[in-house]
């Protein structure tokens, strides 16, 4: 649902009544009642979201950038904030936080492209008479 509905209905209710706008609308009357006791609620999330945003980046430049998810989680948890590892993880990756990559990827494999491809010794012919046995069995 869109939240410029309920807001439209907010602003009109005392025009037209609540009612009436929910029926020309097509939304329930306890659909907007149930936003407008939540409302408050969400914005308190919201806030509570952003103070802890605010204190993962503190952590995150505290340690100069390093620490990731999990260690970010920890420093919560070890300052006595409860809070789940995965929205510790989610916050971050909404705001572009992440931790240093300090092990390089080991390449095992540096292909030589000027190399000539190896010959094929056993000469094998892999191109097919028909389109498959089984689609020219199978009744139509």
């Amino acid at each position: 649902m869109s939240p410029r509905r309920w807001d439209f209905i907010s602003d009109n209710r005392a025009s037209f009544g609540v009612k009436r706008i929910c029926h020309v609308l097509g939304v329930s009357r306890s659909g907007y009642y149930r936003h407008l006791a939540t409302a408050q609620a969400r914005a308190d999330r919201q806030a509570e979201e952003e103070r802890t945003v605010s204190e993962i980046r503190a952590i995150h430049a505290e340690h100069h950038g390093t620490y990731g998810a999990p260690r970010v989680h920890a420093e919560l948890r070890a300052r006595g904030r409860s809070i789940n590892r995965k929205r510790v993880t989610r916050l971050m990756q909404i705001n572009h936080i992440v931790g240093r990559h300090l092990r390089r990827k080991k390449r095992t494999t540096i292909a030589d492209h000027a190399a000539p491809p190896a010959p094929d010794l056993v000469m094998r012919y892999f191109t097919a008479d028909t389109l498959s046995s089984f689609s020219a069995a199978a009744p139509g």
